[in-house]
């Protein structure tokens, strides 16, 4: 027996992979399955270039055994094996990649992909096991070897007998801490679900004697069937030609994407600078924690079937985060842990086109099935507008003919392009009014004048709506413009003027009274039946403002009030027939008015209750 030290630095990596580089113990399953299916595909490239070899894909497969009673756990292969000197080399330094190095040498691109990186993942096993014994026999070789190692003291090689070419890995389960339990490690159902989650998609059967229970006369009898764990060929490898609705539901709810039933499904099959596959879902319904900080956004990222990570972030942006899916790749550099990526660029460019295929689906759900699309905006249509909104804008374009907004004649959602394609040749801006629901909208007193004119109104509800818009100002180069604006762009605003100028002493002294409420008090001309309401002038409105006020950091940002009277009503009479005490109190009584139609606090509602009073009495 040779006694063997790690080198120095490897010592050291060996504890950070131990305690940190691995957060999640269970891969360490999918780090020996993944080196065990390496071996195998060693075989069947050897037997590309060897006559001598029949590469018979039966006779090739990974077996998982449990000994509760020894704590053991041992995965078996049938693969090419290792000599002496590949168990040094891969085994006996940390961070030898000899799957990498054999990949390298050969550079077979016919859809067998080495996955592994053996000399890495391999010491995983360490977070488990207190003891890992390897017991190898190469092709080709009459001897076998074990190696054999406790941890960062060093490790032992020995001859040993092996009837069969192949590996066996066998941990020792280190036993149970008080914080740590190594017990489930030796549980059959749990050894099962670690492999369907990691390994399911492993091109060679994956089996392992489990517990069956069957009746026998009148009792039930437990015994042990050798049963293939993973399902091999993976939903995205199949022909789109071959799968049904049905199929793909299937996948949805198997790996858990939503209990809802996908409104749609994305097959992709991607073949150039960087190939890969995926099958993405856009869902029905919101998820309930969807607007929490629990939520993770993500696509579950596979590297040639071998699950990386369950929630890969940054292949969706924000604001398409409701997708659901998947995407293997043989292509991604992966680092020591199979968990981190070495560079980001193969993620980005397939981000990049991810994006745009989701985009061109949305845009023909909603050219072909706009029932199905109303359906999803009703559930996704605010994170769309949040797309808009964010990062100043950039997303905007991609986006905008993807917003609906309420409209005032249809009675139900439309399109910026719906709108403007209806637009009256004399009609300058897209109307907008904000409000809590549609129902108070239509309310307004300030719809009153566009409506007149037979312009349409676009109806806000969503507290994003109105910074989304202000982020896109235009659309097909017409201005948004709100209903409360101070310039609504109409014909009749001109008019006013000269009652205005007749009236600004009254108005003038109005503004006195409402000194640090209201920038100005003027004349409306938006106003038919109601006497009095709010408009702006400056870019933040009045319901931005009942936003910003909501937030946590308060900056105490205000819109530009201006307290409109509607000149042709019967208070207006009152005003100019007022001493100056009333005029205070019908200058106060109006601007509560004023506030209340907005949704606005009263200032002061012990004051206003007995300006009420005072005026009944």
């Amino acid at each position: 027996m040779e006694k063997m030290q790690f080198k120095a630095e490897s010592k050291r990596l060996l504890d950070m992979m131990i305690h940190s580089i691995y957060s999640n113990k269970e891969i360490f399953l999918r780090e020996l399955i993944s080196n065990s299916s390496d071996a195998m595909d060693k075989m069947y490239y050897k037997a590309l270039t060897d006559d001598g070899i029949v590469f018979e894909k039966e006779n090739y497969y990974i077996k998982v055994a449990i000994d509760k009673e020894n704590r053991t756990l041992t995965i078996s292969d049938t693969g090419i094996g290792m000599t002496k000197e590949e168990l040094e080399s891969n085994l006996g330094t940390i961070a030898k990649s000899g799957s990498l190095a054999f990949k390298t040498e050969n550079e077979l691109k016919d859809g067998h992909d080495i996955i592994g990186q053996f000399g890495v993942g391999f010491y995983a096993s360490f977070m488990v096991a207190d003891t890992v014994t390897v017991i190898s026999r190469a092709h080709g070789s009459e001897e076998a070897y074990k190696w054999e190692s406790t941890g960062a003291e060093g490790y032992t090689i020995e001859p040993t007998d092996k009837e069969e070419v192949g590996t066996v890995v066998i941990l020792k389960i280190r036993e149970n801490l008080e914080e740590e339990n190594y017990d489930e490690y030796l549980e059959e159902y749990r050894i099962k679900s670690i492999i369907k989650k990691y390994s399911d998609f492993i091109r060679y059967p994956i089996k392992m004697n489990v517990t069956k229970s069957e009746k026998v006369g009148e009792e039930w009898e437990e015994r042990q069937v050798e049963e293939v764990i993973n399902s091999m060929v993976p939903i995205w490898r199949k022909n789109k030609s071959e799968l049904t609705d049905e199929d793909y539901e299937k996948f949805y709810q198997e790996k858990h994407y939503g209990f809802d039933k996908p409104l749609k499904h994305i097959h992709l099959s991607v073949d150039g600078t960087v190939r890969y596959r995926s099958i993405l879902y856009i869902p029905e319904k919101m998820p309930f924690d969807y607007y929490t900080k629990e939520y993770e956004k993500g696509l579950e990222l596979y590297s040639s079937g071998v699950l990386i990570m369950n929630k890969c972030g940054d292949l969706l942006p924000d604001y398409y985060s409701f997708v659901k899916g998947m995407v293997d790749s043989e292509d991604l550099s992966l680092n020591i842990s199979r968990e981190i990526l070495q560079q980001d660029k193969q993620l980005k460019f397939i981000a990049k086109n991810l994006k745009s295929k989701i985009t061109r689906e949305l845009q023909n759900l909603l050219k072909n099935d706009r029932e199905k699309y109303d359906t999803f905006y009703g559930a996704f249509g605010r994170q769309l507008k949040y797309g808009v909104y964010s990062d100043f804008g950039m997303n905007k374009e991609e986006l905008q003919d993807l917003i609906m907004f309420y409209s005032s004649k249809e009675k139900k959602l439309v399109t910026l392009d719906e709108y403007v394609s209806r637009m009256p040749e004399d009609q300058k801006y897209i109307y907008y009014a904000t409000g809590e629901t549609y129902e108070r909208i239509e309310k307004l007193p300030q719809t009153e004048l566009v409506a007149d004119k037979g312009y349409e109104i676009l109806y806000f509800t969503d507290d994003i709506d109105e910074f989304a818009i202000k982020m896109l100002m235009t659309y097909k180069e017409k201005e948004f413009k709100s209903v409360s604006s101070g310039d609504l762009g109409i014909e009749a605003e001109e008019k006013n003027k000269e009652v205005q100028e007749e009236n600004k002493d009254l108005f003038g002294k109005m503004k006195d009274v409402l000194a640090g409420k209201v920038k100005d008090v003027r004349a409306s001309t938006r106003l038919k039946s109601h006497p009095v309401c709010f408009s702006t002038d400056g870019e933040v409105s009045i319901e931005m403002e009942k936003i910003l006020r909501a937030m946590p950091n308060d900056q105490n940002i205000q819109a530009e009030k201006v307290l409109e009277i509607n000149v042709n009503h019967a208070v207006f009479q009152s005003l100019k027939n007022a001493d100056e005490a009333k005029l205070a109190l019908f200058t106060n009584l109006l601007y509560n008015q004023a506030c209340l139609i907005e949704g606005l606090p009263v200032g002061d509602p012990v004051e206003f209750a007995d300006s009420i009073c005072q005026l009944m009495v």
